[in-house]
């Protein structure tokens, strides 16, 4: 199993930056896949990023240009570097780990919120 503890949610202003953070209970290097998922209400989850491994990465469109996804294998976190956040940013965040030679592959924290006010 592995478990991920998010952290850094919380309100801001539009405009505004927010820094999340997820610390995994195993050495990163050992996932294949990192990544940031949202929950907006009454909405599908959806990838806001991703990083794989080999150090691809994926953003939502709505987010290129604004948000940025990052390691630090020291501390075994994935981070989110969320700037010029918008009012439809706001959603509860979730990290995801996709391990492929652990069942059940798939992994997820609590989530954590972020409300961004006009």
């Amino acid at each position: 199993q592995v478990q991920l503890v998010e952290s850094g949610g919380g309100l801001v202003q539009a405009g505004g930056s927010l820094r999340l953070s997820c610390a995994a209970s195993q050495n990163i290097l050992g996932i294949n896949v990192l990544g940031w998922y949202r929950q907006a209400p009454g909405k599908q989850r959806e990838l806001v990023a991703s990083l794989t491994s080999t150090g691809g990465t994926n953003y939502a469109d709505s987010v290129k240009g604004r948000f940025a996804i990052s390691t630090d294998n020291a501390e075994n976190t994935v981070c989110l570097q969320m700037n010029s956040l918008k009012p439809e940013d706001t959603a509860i965040y979730y990290c995801h780990a996709f391990v492929v030679a652990l069942a059940p592959y798939n992994f997820w924290g609590q989530g954590t919120q972020v409300t961004v006010s006009s």
